[in-house]
């Protein structure tokens, strides 16, 4: 199984006119993902790379089917866009916007809790790359042949670096089940723990890759999870070990603000939880590989 999508998973674009969203459309629809409209007000009744174009996220879902969505929208009108997603019945979201305001999310954050567990939407991002699940769908803007399909699942803040773990696993002869970004901003949908939670039920999953970074309780929390409800091996990469205290580092999100949201200090925290912890980024495949051999 995957855990969001898959090859049958129907797919819209919300901003799909825009260019850098009409070419990553492009590039999902080539891998094989299943982009059945896309979304921007005003230009409803209009075709874009070969789907429909509708004026509404209700109207797309009516008509398509629509279970996911992938935002392209700028950041003044992102979270409303991802509100709307939530309000009309889309299971899976992926913001890929970069620098929608803290509190935007913040509204976004509260507006999904408002509807019951079992129809909230699941929203990964913003300022990620998007998820894919190899040899079935791609739902973001990553490079796709770099990931062969395989049994370690990845969970990152960067995307750059869930690329760079993608790419040794494949050296390896490795592949990945899924790999999702969850964004690098200071508010994002999902935490690590709720992806931990999804790969530790996922049978085509056997080890998990964790990506973090300096900044926020995250990979604390995550390592709390995993101590207490995992089974499955986790291997992480903490980036940020020489950042300076007080200092955004790339990542709106990566700025150390109280303790326990060092580098070194998550390193320290996840080691004492039993998460195997890879001390450089070129370590992370030759330190999945030994986990899988042992």
């Amino acid at each position: 199984m995957s855990i969001f999508i898959d090859q049958t998973t129907p797919v819209i674009v919300q901003g799909i006119t825009g260019k850098m969203a009409r070419f990553h459309t492009v590039e999902m629809q080539q891998y094989g993902t299943n982009v059945v409209g896309g979304v921007v007000p005003g230009k409803g009744g209009e075709t874009c790379e070969g789907v429909p174009v509708f004026n509404t996220v209700a109207e797309a879902v009516a008509e398509t089917g629509a279970e996911a969505s992938l935002v392209f929208v700028p950041p003044p009108f992102a979270a409303d866009s991802i509100m709307e997603a939530a309000a009309a019945g889309i299971r899976y979201c992926v913001s890929i916007t970069d620098g929608i305001p803290a509190q935007d999310m913040i509204a976004v954050k509260r507006y999904m809790y408002r509807f019951p567990k079992e129809r909230r939407m699941v929203l990964t991002g913003p300022n990620c790359a998007g998820t894919i699940s190899p040899g079935k769908a791609m739902l973001g803007i990553m490079p796709g042949h770099i990931y062969l399909k395989g049994n370690v699942g990845i969970v990152g803040r960067s995307g750059t670096l869930g690329y760079e773990a993608a790419s040794q696993l494949k050296a390896h002869g490795l592949g990945v089940s899924t790999s999702v970004g969850i964004g690098g901003d200071p508010i994002n949908g999902s935490s690590f723990r709720d992806i931990l939670e999804r790969f530790e039920a996922d049978d085509e999953t056997d080890v998990v890759c964790m990506i973090g970074e300096i900044g926020g309780p995250q990979e604390a929390e995550a390592a709390a999870y995993f101590r207490d409800h995992m089974t499955k091996p986790v291997v992480a990469y903490v980036a940020g070990l020489t950042a300076p205290k007080g200092r955004t580092m790339g990542h709106a999100g990566a700025i150390i603000s109280a303790f326990g949201e060092s580098a070194s200090e998550k390193v320290e925290i996840l080691s004492q939880a039993g998460v195997t912890v890879a001390e450089h980024p070129g370590q992370i495949g030759d330190t999945i590989a030994q986990v899988l051999a042992a």
